[in-house]
């Protein structure tokens, strides 16, 4: 154990945002936070986290007496930036395979402690070197069936074709999700997405670029768009859409060309709580836990037990359902991991420029 003095995430979360910015700094010693009595979640924060709350924090904090408190705000830099600080505003977050990755070859992981997270129990495909496979997810073309009667996009070709469908659209600020989608759009079959011609990606995004009314950073903020209707079409998380739908929101969800990845849960390298975190990992990757969770908000459970827990007509609504998985794609994390860095930066000029 270090005596590392870190930030507290109390200050985050009286800020209200992932910035630090006008939060008094408190020291919290290692020691007191290696204790387990509070663990500290990175979390994307509206309905995922009171889904989260409803079916893993509450029960895992009557099952080990572990506090749980949410840090908001999900991003690789805020990762990257607690290890390289030692400055933990949080002790656990969930990341796609893709990010997993590249956080894993960057040395910014802890190793999975199996004993922590009784992985022996667990099924050996949720069981990563660095993590614990929590969930998959779906990003998805999703239009609003009013502004569309007769149909909206039912492809990336037809999200691009502004002509035919016309209207504000909106795309998660993301920088390799949207370049496979802009290839996508450009003719490219999913599986010979990779290796990726980065060039050809950005040719076409600037097509669809000055038709962008937003490019949405979380969760809750997409959902704000698409329900409000400022915008008539976009690409959000597919479980996202399907709380809208429970909401009589008119929303159609098109999985054809929708990304499927999986979330893992991972622990900041050198993290005073891994051992708690950890623990939670392991809860949260159990069967029933998983099923509670998928019910209330249809991601993908990644535990095959919890599937034989749901209704078909829930797990459907999932991308764990096999025709749904059929015709979406995934990122090869290999090709991608030692190459995000530089594809951000090139994304992050071409947003600005």
């Amino acid at each position: 154990m270090n005596g590392r003095a870190t930030i507290s995430r109390r200050a985050m979360l009286k800020a209200g945002t992932g910035s630090l910015v006008g939060a008094p700094v408190i020291l919290r010693s290692a020691a007191a936070s290696a204790e387990g009595k509070t663990l500290y979640v990175n979390s994307y924060g509206g309905v995922w986290e009171s889904s989260w709350r409803k079916a893993f924090f509450d029960p895992f904090t009557a099952a080990s007496g572990i506090t749980i408190k949410t840090v908001p705000g999900v991003s690789f830099a805020k990762l990257k930036a607690e290890v390289q600080t030692g400055n933990y505003q949080y002790d656990e977050s969930n990341l796609g395979d893709s990010e997993y990755a590249q956080a894993a070859q960057e040395g910014l992981l802890e190793r999975l402690d199996k004993g922590a997270a009784n992985a022996a129990q667990l099924p050996p495909s949720l069981v990563r070197e660095f993590g614990i496979v929590s969930y998959s997810l779906g990003t998805n073309i999703v239009y609003r069936k009013d502004r569309f009667p007769n149909g909206g996009p039912q492809n990336w070709a037809d999200f691009w074709n502004v002509k035919k469908f016309p209207g504000p659209r909106c795309l998660f600020d993301r920088s390799f999700t949207c370049l496979a989608f802009a290839l996508l759009a450009d003719g490219v079959p999913r599986d010979k997405l990779y290796p990726m011609d980065i060039d050809r990606a950005f040719r076409k995004m600037d097509e669809i670029k000055p038709h962008i009314k937003v490019w949405w950073h979380d969760g809750a903020q997409s959902q704000q768009l698409i329900r409000d209707a400022e915008v008539d079409m976009i690409a959000m998380w597919s479980a996202r859409a399907v709380d809208l739908i429970k909401d009589n929101v008119p929303l159609e969800l098109v999985w054809d060309g929708a990304e499927l990845y999986w979330a893992n849960l991972v622990v900041p390298k050198g993290d005073p709580s891994a051992k708690a975190a950890w623990q939670f990992a392991g809860f949260v990757a159990q069967a029933k836990p998983q099923a509670d969770f998928a019910m209330l908000l249809p991601y993908g459970p990644a535990n095959p037990g919890a599937r034989a827990l749901m209704p078909e007509a829930k797990l459907r609504l999932t991308p764990a359902w096999p025709a749904n998985e059929a015709v979406m794609f995934q990122h090869d994390t290999k090709w991608l991991a030692p190459r995000l860095a530089e594809i951000r930066e090139r994304w992050t000029q071409w947003m600005t420029g």
